[in-house]
């Protein structure tokens, strides 16, 4: 796919690695709807970058729990570019939790936000794809999708689901939509983190670094601009899953 012209919406763009894949799809010549749950600020500082840069972007707030608000945000880029063509489902929440002390309330939570959101978002991109046109969507997962983390259960089942979601999606939009998955290790560093929780990160990690969001962008480009593969799960992850 030629990116150049088209028109992507990315959840969770305000923030982070969010952030870093709008922009950098900005400078591509795309056109961004940079979506945010509560981080306005950093949404319009997100779509002021992709603006400096020459791009377009429009800023939509949506709570990812609320099924009707989900159901809004793809008509809401088309209402203002005509047209949708990729879709990438990034924003998730990160909350531990194992067996013991998962309540309901963090189940719902967790699997409303980082699944059922990007289901419901797919079908509605989907539904929204004029009848001549192609897309692309992108998950993005975790790592431990692959080797299950106890201390992480709610987000460690969604973020495997993601990836069979993704696979189901890919046979399911065949051929018009090509949808693919990012599986993320160590990128940046929650808010916070010592050199001692650095430290002993980096020795769980065969790469012995750190991703960079530089690292996430020419992944989530790679999947985007190559239009033989669907239904893949990259993982970004400096070898993270195979310890």
């Amino acid at each position: 796919m030629d990116l150049a012209g088209r028109v992507a919406v990315v959840t969770g763009g305000g923030r982070r690695l969010g952030r870093a894949m709008a922009v950098a799809l900005g400078a591509r010549g795309m056109r961004v709807v940079v979506h945010y749950g509560t981080s306005s600020t950093e949404a319009e500082a997100t779509a002021a970058a992709i603006r400096a840069g020459g791009g377009e972007a429009l800023v939509v707030q949506a709570d990812l729990a609320d099924e009707g608000a989900v159901r809004r945000l793809i008509p809401a880029a088309v209402e203002r570019f005509g047209r949708v063509d990729v879709l990438v489902n990034s924003a998730a929440i990160f909350e531990p939790g194992g067996v013991a002390d998962t309540t309901s309330a963090a189940w719902d939570r967790h699997f409303a936000i980082n699944l059922k959101a990007p289901f419901l978002l797919s079908q509605t991109f989907a539904a929204h794809l004029a009848p001549d046109a192609t897309g692309k969507i992108v998950n993005v997962s975790d790592w431990r999708g692959c080797r299950p983390d106890a201390t992480y259960l709610a987000y460690t089942l969604t973020k495997a689901a993601l990836m069979t979601l993704t696979q189901a999606l890919a046979v399911a939009l065949a051929p018009r939509v090509q949808v693919n998955c990012l599986a993320l290790g160590a990128i940046l560093l929650p808010a916070g983190a010592d050199a001692t929780y650095r430290e002993r990160l980096l020795a769980q990690i065969p790469a012995r670094r750190l991703g960079t969001p530089d690292d996430v962008v020419r992944a989530l480009l790679f999947l985007l601009e190559h239009d033989y593969l669907t239904g893949e799960v990259l993982l970004v992850d400096g070898g993270r899953h195979l310890v």
